[in-house]
């Protein structure tokens, strides 16, 4: 340690319990509406990031007195809980009995739609609160200097847990949510009208957000970014503490803020006459935490094993080959991306646009892969998309080798990394294995963020270009297009060979599977490889069409968007990724071009997809193809029918 105290010690740790409460109030509301509706509610964070602005503008105007400063702070938190209430009722109410993934997708597009709202309301700066009255000086601990309003967060996380116990446990609302948690079914049985008390739970989850947000504003800015960022921290308190557990959230975010208080505080120690320094885990302390936990007790500290259950996604109808029209309009597709740079002098952009959509088919084939076939949904699939783009990028540099080679090589690094990561996500399902794989991708970007040495930190790699042989033309292109298409075949072969079959019969009944001597948890490994040996390529092929690399290629964002372009196209069809990808790709580019606020316009867009193409697009397709061929099947039976009569 390098000059630490004891006296300074208890004062981050009390530091740490600061942080715990506003980390609380937050995951309790966002482990209530998961208790209840069973939604992964990505916007909660959003709901966090307008408490703290509408607390902004309410203190500003009348927070002058302590009395204003509170009242406002209560007001907004409010607010917000009006706000939940709102988006249940407008939208959620309608997808409840979607699938999971496809609930997350819609939460997902209104981070977008909140996000750009924000900026129309308040603007892109960054806006700092007026101190709470009373409150804006400091007080002595132990000879050292504390903030006074830090005092006021750590009784407030003690006390609204008080408050949230005798709701849940002494009136008969909160008896009904716990009723609610358990069985719903059997609730709505009983004659209890479900909506509202979704309704209810929502409004108080979302206000408990707004409430942690308002209580921040004396402490941080209000900024557009909080919303992505603290939603990560949040998921992770919720999956440790347990997944509907109010007071297991207290504790794993006790837990998690301790230790990153204790990051800060030790600082660096020696050992062997090495320097060794704690505080870049203060980035990726609580995925750490959270990859232990789930580990060595799935369900979280305080959870409850019933949660979880292997094998529950839903059996879905068998895989058909496509039929002769649709490989005819795949030829046709084909023929028609060989034959665009022949329109490069009317089209300039068309090639740069279209190696950007290749390398999203790729990569959201390959994510569809485990997550269709195998069941295994992710949250952290980025990470062998970067491996991928990193390992070229160092094999290039670092290791000197060409860039064909490096090529080569990169997939196998990110299949290296998906061996060792889907050791342990296999033996999960679900929330968790999806969890776990995000604390993975956090893992491997920290360490890509903080290695400056090697990955050039924030900063990244440049000077990845294509060998001079693919330079010229068209070249680099037609190889991007190459490879994704055997890419995308190979995929596809996988899925109607006997390991595919065991594929989709572990995603279905891992029991059955069992009892016919499949090793259901080998078969998902060897497909979570597979699946990032593809994702890996993805990320070399990106890396050397832009020349560069940075950290953003394995961010959490990165993911979603893996996430959404799999959803957009359908998860139960294998065209699915390939048109989720062009659509979401083209759109993004497109949309940006087009206004400042393009956020909210493809937040917009995809609810709009969501709700009227619950199945994906390609989804709605095959539904509405396989509903003219049933009309054209009963017309000709009819007709034989009526000829038969006839006779």
């Amino acid at each position: 340690m390098t000059g630490l105290s004891l006296n300074a010690l208890i004062v981050q740790l009390l530091n740490g319990l600061a942080e715990a409460s506003t980390l609380f109030l937050v995951a309790a509301g966002l482990s209530l509406i998961f208790g209840v509706t069973r939604i992964v509610n990505f916007a909660h964070g959003s709901l966090y990031m307008v408490g703290l602005y509408v607390a902004y503008s309410l203190t500003e105007r009348y927070g002058a007195t302590a009395l204003g400063f509170w009242g406002s702070v209560v007001l907004a938190a409010a607010v917000i809980g009006i706000l939940g209430a709102l988006v249940e009722i407008a939208l959620l109410r309608r997808i409840y009995r979607a699938p999971e993934l496809f609930q997350l997708l819609a939460t997902f597009a209104l981070v977008l739609v909140i996000n750009d709202a924000v900026l129309a309301i308040w603007g892109p700066e960054d806006l700092l609160g007026r101190r709470a009255p009373g409150l804006g000086g400091a007080v002595s601990i132990l000879g050292r200097q504390f903030p006074a309003y830090s005092l006021v967060l750590i009784a407030l996380g003690p006390i609204v847990l008080g408050l949230l116990w005798l709701l849940l446990t002494r009136t008969r609302w909160g008896t009904l949510v716990r009723a609610a948690t358990q069985d719903r079914e059997m609730l709505g049985a009983l004659g209890v009208n479900q909506a509202w008390l979704f309704t209810g739970v929502f409004a108080l989850g979302a206000a408990l957000a707004g409430l942690g947000g308002a209580v921040q504003l004396p402490r941080e800015p209000a900024s557009l970014g909080l919303d992505l960022r603290i939603i990560g921290d949040a998921f992770v308190v919720v999956v440790v503490g347990g997944m509907g557990s109010i007071p297991g959230a207290y504790v794993a975010a006790l837990l998690i803020a301790e230790i990153k208080a204790l990051c800060i505080a030790i600082g660096s120690f020696s050992i062997a006459g090495m320097e060794v320094s704690l505080a870049p885990l203060t980035l990726v302390a609580e995925f750490l935490v959270m990859a232990i936990v789930l580990a060595v007790r799935p369900w979280g500290l305080l959870g409850r094993p019933a949660v979880l259950a292997r094998g529950a996604a839903p059996i879905e109808a068998p895989l058909r080959p496509s039929s002769r029209g649709l490989r005819w309009f795949a030829a046709g597709i084909l023929a028609l991306l060989i034959l665009t740079p022949l329109l490069g002098d009317r089209f300039p952009y068309a090639t740069v646009l279209l190696t950007d959509i290749l390398t999203a088919v790729l990569f959201a084939a390959s994510l569809h892969f485990i997550m269709g076939p195998a069941g295994m949904h992710s949250f952290g699939h980025a990470a062998y998309f970067g491996l991928g783009a990193y390992g070229a990028a160092l094999l290039l540099k670092s290791a000197s080798l060409p860039m064909e080679a490096a090529l080569l090589g990169a997939p196998l690094v990110a299949a290296l990394g998906a061996l060792v990561f889907g050791w342990f996500c296999v033996r999960l399902s679900g929330v968790y294995l999806a969890m776990l794989t995000l604390a993975f991708s956090q893992i491997v970007w920290s360490v890509v963020f903080q290695w400056d040495g090697l990955t050039g930190g924030s900063n990244g790699i440049t000077g990845l270009w294509p060998a001079p042989w693919l330079s010229a033309g068209y070249a680099y292109y037609y190889l991007t297009l190459a490879l994704t298409v055997i890419g995308v075949l190979l995929l596809r072969r996988v899925l109607y060979s006997p390991f595919g079959y065991a594929m989709r019969a572990g995603r279905d009944s891992v029991l059955r599977s069992d009892a016919i001597g499949l090793d259901v948890r080998r078969v998902q490994w060897a497909a979570f490889v597979v699946a990032g040996l593809f994702a890996g390529l993805a990320g070399a092929l990106y890396a050397f069409s832009k020349g560069s690399i940075a950290p953003d290629v394995m961010s959490v964002g990165k993911s979603v968007d893996g996430l959404v372009m799999v959803l957009l196209g359908g998860i139960q069809t294998l065209a699915g990724p390939i048109v989720g990808a062009t659509a979401y790709t083209w759109l993004q580019d497109n949309v940006m071009r087009a206004t400042d606020y393009w956020r909210a316009l493809l937040g917009g867009v995809i609810l709009l997809l969501v709700l009227a193409f619950p199945q994906g697009i390609a989804g709605y397709l095959r539904v509405v193809g396989d509903r003219l061929r049933g009309r054209r099947a009963a017309n000709r039976a009819a007709d034989t029918g009526s000829y038969g009569s006839s006779a």
